[in-house]
């Protein structure tokens, strides 16, 4: 029993800083938004460590990681070695960092409103799409 006990502390010792790691986030933001604030809050409350960078212009950044513009959101967050774009709920994100699909990141694109961070009202079920094609990587 303790050696049962003792095994599982010293998985969870190693698996805990790859974990941490890969639940911290960077999210490039225009100054001021005030619902992307809110998506980082709803990352936070979820476990993400969220470290906010503010931007004159978000082009670069979306350029960067080829974003098309239909699937543009008000922020783009680099999370686990992937993109993520929009107001994706923290559980989407979370599907992605554990199943680890060979794409460049996902979007919900648009501001949807009742989506993390956005006011009003969820009036129906959100399209995260594979960043770059029409292909849905999960309906929330």
């Amino acid at each position: 029993m303790i050696r049962l006990l003792f095994a599982g502390l010293f998985a969870l010792a190693l698996a805990g800083p790859a974990a941490a790691q890969e639940k911290t986030a960077v999210m490039y933001k225009a100054a001021g938004c005030a619902c992307c604030d809110g998506h980082a809050d709803h990352l936070r409350a979820n476990g993400y460590k969220v470290r906010v960078v503010e931007l004159a212009d978000l082009e670069p950044i979306k350029k960067k990681h080829s974003v098309p513009e239909a699937q543009a959101g008000c922020h783009t967050i680099e999370v686990g070695g992937y993109v993520v774009e929009g107001h994706v709920p923290a559980k989407i994100i979370d599907k992605l960092l554990a199943e680890k699909p060979k794409i460049k990141g996902i979007s919900l694109p648009g501001m949807p409103e009742g989506s993390p961070g956005m006011s009003g009202t969820k009036t129906e079920p959100f399209k995260i799409l594979e960043l770059g094609s029409n292909k849905v990587f999960a309906v929330d």
